[in-house]
């Protein structure tokens, strides 16, 4: 059977490099940070890691789960609630708890875990689940593991959300699932309309905000702290892997109640053995640095708004925002791998981002600016943008 099966897998792989789609995984041979090496021993500047406070080789971090290892050991050998819970990842729910402003919070292994974990435990199928076409991959998934009503609303169009809304009056409980920040594009979810759609029709809000916390809003709370909602939301799912120190890990933060049923219920949390202690720790050292100045915070959104102004009055199409994720759109799939590859010549790391990642036709180099870059690092980037684009033609 293999045999044939080989055969049909090596034509769509061909087909996939055919039309320009192919994924290579680039080899880095150095820590994450801003400057890295890559395999071919040469030093580029990164720009396309979710390393946003720089806090993925922050000195403190790495001292933090180095400290850990020692004391808490490599792993647990279980799930949390057979013998896999240290009293660092009660403190690292309590910290989180504290930082997001919510009643309660459960680590997971991944964010994709706790969305998908999220869904099929709260909903049957008497209620509805209305979600921003946009969402994460993980929602979607999530959301297909539960039984209950699927409806989707145009890109954070609030006329289409509350159409969705009526359409599915007749269900027991509506949850509004949205990402904080949209990934791909870097635009922000308008959390206080759908907060206000969310009252007026009597449903939760849910908010995957992995691209927002720790660095968006005025305390670097997400983007229920930008729209002054933190109390109106009652679910935020988000990661520990980008600006809380870049490793693994991910976490549901929701009322008391939902947090106590995912603690009995939810597969990937029961099934899933604990989150690493190095992981845990440093993460809460990750939450403590955020917490006791703003002066990361700050480097970031200047860095992104050199780099946006700049790009712009070069010509380049940027998506509009002031987001550190920064899209340069190309259109054609294989132009934007190409334009990448140059750019790698040129000593800036970044990535064509091509169909499935994104819809057709709309293939962009995704730039993400971190706090880590310096204003000459910024700079460079744009230079190097300018340079490959005419080598391009």
């Amino acid at each position: 059977m293999i045999g044939r099966m080989r055969d049909d897998l090596t034509a769509t792989i061909g087909e996939i490099r055919d039309a320009g789609l192919y994924k290579s995984e680039r080899v880095i041979t150095s820590p994450q940070q801003s400057l890295i090496s890559v395999a071919t021993g040469a030093e580029v500047l990164n720009f396309c890691a979710n390393n946003y406070l720089g806090l993925s080789d922050h000195p403190e971090v790495v001292a933090a789960a180095k400290e850990a290892l020692d004391r808490w050991g490599f792993g647990l050998s279980s799930v949390r609630f057979i013998c896999g819970t240290q009293q660092i990842h009660k403190d690292l729910e309590g910290a989180l708890s504290n930082f997001l402003g919510t009643e309660d919070t459960i680590l997971y292994s991944s964010c994709f875990d706790a969305n998908g974990g999220l869904f099929e435990t709260l909903l049957g199928a008497e209620d509805a689940i209305i979600s921003d076409e946009l969402n994460h991959a993980s929602i979607i998934d999530g959301v297909r593991l539960s039984k209950a009503r699927r409806y989707r609303y145009k890109n954070r169009d609030m006329a289409d959300l509350e159409a969705q809304l009526k359409d599915a009056a007749d269900a027991r409980y509506r949850l509004i699932a949205t990402d904080g920040v949209f990934s791909m594009d870097g635009y922000v979810a308008p959390l206080d309309e759908i907060c206000d759609l969310a009252e007026r029709y009597d449903a939760l809000v849910m908010v995957d905000d992995s691209h927002a916390v720790g660095f968006v809003g005025p305390d670097g709370a997400g983007t229920p702290s930008l729209f002054g909602v933190k109390d109106r939301v009652d679910i935020v799912t988000g990661t520990l892997g980008k600006a809380l120190g870049g490793a693994s890990g991910g976490y549901v933060s929701a009322r008391r109640e939902i947090v106590e049923l995912l603690r009995q219920r939810s597969r990937p949390y029961l099934f899933s053995n604990s989150l690493a202690p190095s992981v845990t720790a440093a993460s809460l050292k990750a939450l403590e640095l955020i917490g006791t100045s703003s002066a990361l915070r700050d480097k970031l959104a200047a860095n992104t708004t050199l780099f946006r102004t700049k790009m712009t009055e070069a010509g380049f199409d940027i998506l509009p925002g002031d987001h550190p994720i920064s899209p340069v759109m190309i259109g054609d799939a294989a132009q934007a791998a190409r334009l990448a590859d140059k750019l790698l010549d040129l000593g800036i790391y970044v990535i064509g981002f091509s169909y499935p990642v994104v819809p057709q036709g709309k293939a962009r180099i995704r730039v993400q600016l971190s706090a880590a870059h310096s204003t000459e690092d910024v700079e460079r980037a744009i230079t190097a943008f300018a340079e490959a684009r005419t080598a391009l033609g």
